[in-house]
């Protein structure tokens, strides 16, 4: 979350109105994330997250904020949209798309344990489950198509060593086929910062769902196995939790090795974009994408198993 428009207080006073939230109190930038303008939001009604869209087609943020809505009924822990009378999740506000949800309590972790990564497993398939109806869902924004696309842009930006790496590994991703393999509508974001947690260690938060989208469920399970897993403890942790509520075929077992490397060539693709073509903002957070290329590399060199 970031702050690329800056919104001011008479703006939003008047933008909050329709909302029946009473008066505004105070509203302060978020310096987190990457892609939206993100603040908190006071009112005489209680803490709220106001929203921005950047760069998201306004048609996808119907999808966005229905699937967040859906899913805190469904007892996922996740931000709720608050509607205006006529029902309406969004509307412009210093001419781009808001949106203004419940804030949630709690703190993300830095280093995660195994009882936490066993947790985040354990979440990640409810909400698997949970989205496994969702009605008309968007493709993943950055699935295969994307990942091809933006890597192949980016080949004349990037250096010679990784000019070498992204190229081969283009070559290797096109070659995957993982049609056959159970889907739905998958977070595609569950970083640690994207979880929070109460005092009593009690995972009490899922965040942003600006990803989201429909894919194969294992590429989210590689997503969060690739920041939250530092060891064989932890990864072994994550995966019993997420297998305690939807046991992986076989063939999910097969394509572990690859889609671990598909998940962290998009993170790599994803802040390469920001290093390279970068965005004008007031609080803007760049994260550093070598992360990413180091991990596709050594999954190159020495592919993991998954942990039975």
């Amino acid at each position: 979350m970031s702050v690329y428009t800056k919104v001011g207080r008479d703006d939003l006073a008047a933008w909050l109105q329709p909302l029946g939230l009473g008066e505004l109190i105070d509203h302060a930038g978020i310096a987190a994330g990457m892609q939206n303008s993100n603040y908190f939001v006071t009112t005489t009604r209680g803490r709220f997250v106001l929203t921005l869209f950047e760069r998201i087609d306004p048609s996808a943020l119907d999808f966005y904020l229905a699937l967040q809505d859906s899913l805190a009924r469904r007892g996922i822990p996740c931000p709720q949209p608050v509607a205006d009378g006529e029902g309406r999740y969004w509307r412009l506000l210093c001419d781009k798309p808001a949106a203004l949800l419940t804030c949630l309590s709690g703190a993300a972790l830095e280093t995660p344990a195994a009882s936490h990564c066993h947790a985040a497993g354990e979440m990640l398939a409810r909400l698997h489950l949970a989205a496994a109806d969702m009605p008309n869902p968007l493709p993943n924004p950055c699935g295969a198509a994307w990942r091809q696309t933006v890597g192949t842009a980016l080949l004349p930006l990037v250096s010679a060593e990784e000019h070498d790496l992204l190229a081969d590994e283009l070559v290797f991703q096109d070659g995957q086929d993982w049609a056959g393999l159970p889907r739905g509508v998958i977070h595609a974001d569950l970083f640690r910062d994207n979880v929070l947690w109460d005092s009593t260690g009690r995972l009490s938060g899922v965040l942003d769902f600006y990803f989201a989208g429909e894919d194969a469920w294992l590429f989210d399970l590689a997503v969060v196995a690739n920041d939250w897993c530092f060891d064989e403890t932890t990864l072994a942790a994550l995966i019993t939790g997420y297998t305690a509520q939807r046991p992986l075929i076989e063939s999910e077992r097969e394509a572990w090795p690859a889609m671990r490397r598909a998940a962290a060539l998009r993170f790599w693709l994803l802040r390469l974009e920001v290093r390279h073509q970068p965005r004008a903002g007031e609080v803007v957070t760049i994260k550093n994408p070598d992360d990413f290329r180091h991990l596709l590399a050594r999954f190159r060199l020495a592919p993991e198993a998954l942990p039975r």
